[in-house]
């Protein structure tokens, strides 16, 4: 429901079993570090790393060997299928514990070829393992970003 004053306009309440709704979802899908040098392949659609149970989206990372990486998890965007350039964004998540783990829900354009930091990215919340019990929620774009120090961001109290 949305609050008094604005209009609903997509909503994902995972009242589903099995993948992820294909008209609200798709997947990246590779394990080239992304940046990040992250070590996981990302897959698509296996359920051993994304599916929806119990009202929940499950996105389960595991140490195994798929391709050349020593894990799997799951990259799910909604680039195409839902789009907006204002509004309020709510999200629930559980979020796991550990050095290594950083899940993430970002908003990137939704363009080919897109450049970053260029064409900007909102982090909604990023939670880095090695700084437990920490949320970042922060701001990229081609003049504030990290690498020439001056990112935009911030911290829940």
């Amino acid at each position: 429901m949305a609050p008094k004053g604005m209009k609903l306009v997509w909503s994902e309440e995972f009242d589903y079993q099995g993948q992820a709704d294909p008209k609200k979802w798709s997947y990246s899908v590779g394990g080239n570090g992304w940046g990040n040098k992250e070590l996981q392949y990302y897959t698509d659609g296996r359920p051993e790393n994304s599916r929806v149970e119990d009202g929940k989206l499950i996105i389960e990372a595991r140490k195994e060997t798929f391709g050349n990486n020593e894990y799997t998890s799951a990259k799910l965007v909604t680039s195409g299928k839902g789009d907006w350039a204002y509004g309020r964004i709510e999200v629930r998540a559980k979020l796991p514990e550990g050095r290594g783990t950083w899940p993430a829900i970002w908003m990137v354009a939704s363009k080919d070829n897109r450049k970053w930091p260029d064409d900007g990215e909102i982090d909604i919340m990023e939670h880095v393992g090695f700084d437990p019990g920490v949320i970042h929620g922060t701001v990229h774009t081609k003049a504030y970003y990290h690498s020439i120090g001056t990112q935009k961001a911030g911290r829940p109290d």
